[in-house]
């Protein structure tokens, strides 16, 4: 990522992730304040870093340990966020479970809903991007997570149970084409855009070698 990008990224969540986020008493890692989800940090599961895609590389082992994290139909999505105090330092919120209500039983429709607030009692908040995970395997991207309506954040990260990882670059408010890359040998692989016309649909047109 560029610096001008991170610039962007700090504004953003200046404007944004560092709203003040009411927190409830007591240790709790995730809770719901109406519509929204607001999640505690740091996750100490995962080393912080200056380099946000070593952030990246822990998190689906991490979220893999936990409980019914990879159990195809009777699953469990998690949801999390990425962020920093503002010192260049990345860290990994506790990863949430809550979602809407859906049927107990087998369903692929059990969703959890991205953070929109972190708590971190060391300071303010700068939150990146959040990241989920998909209980099944291949699992890219769904369109859901493409809607340009469902887009909080600058950056959003995907990861299946056999923990192949996406990237989505929305580039909201802008021209520039929605990126999506999937993470190769510890690179991101540019696999797809979504064009400026298409953002709202997160339709993607698929990027040749």
């Amino acid at each position: 990522m560029t610096a001008a990008r991170l610039g962007r990224v700090a504004a953003l969540g200046m404007a944004i992730g560092c709203a003040g986020a009411p927190e409830p008493s007591g240790t709790r890692d995730y809770w719901r304040s109406g519509p929204h989800v607001h999640v505690r940090g740091p996750w100490e599961a995962i080393t912080p870093s200056s380099d946000v895609d070593e952030v990246i590389d822990q998190l689906c082992p991490a979220v893999m340990e936990l409980p019914r994290a990879m159990a195809r139909d009777y699953e469990q999505e998690y949801c999390g966020a990425i962020y920093s105090l503002g010192d260049g330092i990345y860290h990994a919120s506790m990863p949430s479970p809550l979602g809407e209500p859906e049927p107990v039983g087998p369903s692929k429709r059990k969703k959890c809903i991205p953070p929109r607030y972190v708590a971190d009692p060391r300071g303010r908040t700068i939150v990146l991007g959040d990241f989920h995970s998909h209980p099944w395997a291949p699992s890219s991207l769904s369109l859901v997570d493409r809607l340009a309506e469902t887009q909080i954040w600058t950056i959003r990260i995907q990861f299946d149970r056999a923990c192949t990882i996406t990237k989505l670059v929305p580039n909201l408010g802008s021209e520039q084409p929605g990126e999506v890359y999937l993470r190769q040998r510890k690179h991101w692989k540019l696999v797809g855009i979504i064009k400026h016309e298409n953002k709202a649909l997160g339709l993607v047109t698929a990027v040749d070698d």
